[in-house]
């Protein structure tokens, strides 16, 4: 067996490796956006608030499909709701995390927001 020698890690790594719950959430949320059709309907989300109706229409699935995307993109805290009626709207969270992810979409993608493009 090779001696690796004793390997000073940077202070307070190895409890934050401990704190393996902060690790699921993250998991979960990248788990979220394993589906190219999720990451299609958060994209869209973090430009309008949209229904069911209309994101289905737009990314020519069924109601329940995107209602089965819309609420695991909302459990992982990526997307938020309101009712108005009988009508579910729904669109991108206003968190750190959800501009993060926005952000990284659109450099992968090298494309712009829409309203940056219109200007």
């Amino acid at each position: 067996m090779e001696d690796h020698g004793t390997h000073a890690f940077p202070e307070g790594m190895r409890e934050q490796l401990a704190k393996t719950e902060d690790f699921d959430v993250i998991a979960d949320v990248f788990h979220q956006l394993g589906d190219p059709k999720r990451v299609r309907i958060f994209w869209i989300l973090c430009h309008c608030e949209e229904c069911v109706l209309n994101l289905s229409e737009l990314m020519d699935m069924s109601s329940p499909a995107v209602s089965h995307h819309l609420r695991s993109l909302r459990t992982s805290g990526l997307l938020i709701s309101r009712r108005e009626g009988k009508e579910v709207y729904y669109r991108a969270a206003d968190t750190p995390q959800s501009r993060l992810l926005h952000q990284m979409i659109e450099m992968v993608m090298q494309i712009a927001c829409p309203e940056e493009e219109q200007q």
